[in-house]
């Protein structure tokens, strides 16, 4: 996001060096291997349908600013302000927090959040455990060390496995809006855009905002158009009031 630590961020992977010759081929490696079969599993057997938002971020800003004015060991970003709000809101609709297990759907109590992070080669969802029961602060600097261990190729499986939902984040890319697959057996996924000042109406006048959209991919098997609105409903108070998340 624009102005945000990438805690739960992406990092560019390096550019293929041309060769001589009319091409070179790569082995795969096995993390990307793995993204392949993940992927097959997902967009193609699951009926996905996607809900999108325009949240207003102003407040987010500012809590942010004043968390800074308070030292460094204070400082959050956009995201992990969005994560915390995500575990919250999660908590508060069970029936999004699922998995499609084929026979039945489990519903967990627990929250554990797994955030999209690009490596060299590929792309890996390290797990933010019990999302929902810790602070902000905690959220903030545990998403930190988690993607630092991602990019360092330091993660134990234990670390990166047992997901209940997911959120990606392209905003510091600037992208505006994105859709995001499904991690199977997961429900659902957000994905988050660019933090973005622009024009709109509030109270009958034109006045410029920080916006941020996300977009919500679910599987229709679990999740139906009005679940996942009011999810999304919920995240909404949640982001645009975020002192509801140190409450």
């Amino acid at each position: 996001m624009s102005g945000a630590r990438p805690s739960a961020a992406a990092v560019e992977r390096p550019r293929v060096v041309p060769a001589d010759g009319d091409f070179h081929d790569v082995a795969l490696t096995q993390i990307r291997k793995t993204i392949a079969k993940r992927l097959a599993e997902s967009i193609g057997p699951v009926p996905t349908f996607y809900l999108t938002a325009d949240y207003d971020v102003e407040r987010m800003a500012e809590m942010r600013s004043a968390m800074a004015a308070q030292g460094d060991e204070f400082r959050v970003s956009f995201n992990d302000i969005l994560l915390k709000a995500v575990a919250t809101g999660l908590s508060q609709h069970p029936e999004v927090n699922a998995h499609w297990l084929g026979d039945r759907i489990r519903y967990f109590n627990r929250v554990h959040l797994g955030m999209a992070v690009a490596v060299d080669d590929g792309l890996i969802t390290p797990v933010l455990f019990d999302a929902d029961a810790k602070g902000l602060r905690q959220v903030a600097d545990e998403s930190r060390a988690l993607a630092a261990r991602a990019r360092a190729r330091k993660l134990t499986p234990s670390e990166y496995t047992g997901s209940t939902f997911s959120v990606s984040n392209l905003g510091m890319f600037g992208i505006e809006q994105f859709t995001a697959i499904i991690n199977p057996p997961e429900a659902g996924i957000l994905a988050a855009g660019a933090v973005e000042a622009r024009p709109v109406v509030v109270d009958g006048a034109v006045a410029v905002r920080r916006r941020m959209r996300v977009t919500m991919s679910c599987d229709h098997r679990v999740i139906d158009g009005a679940t996942g609105a009011r999810f999304l409903q919920t995240l909404r108070r949640l982001v645009e009031n975020p002192l509801m998340l140190v409450y």
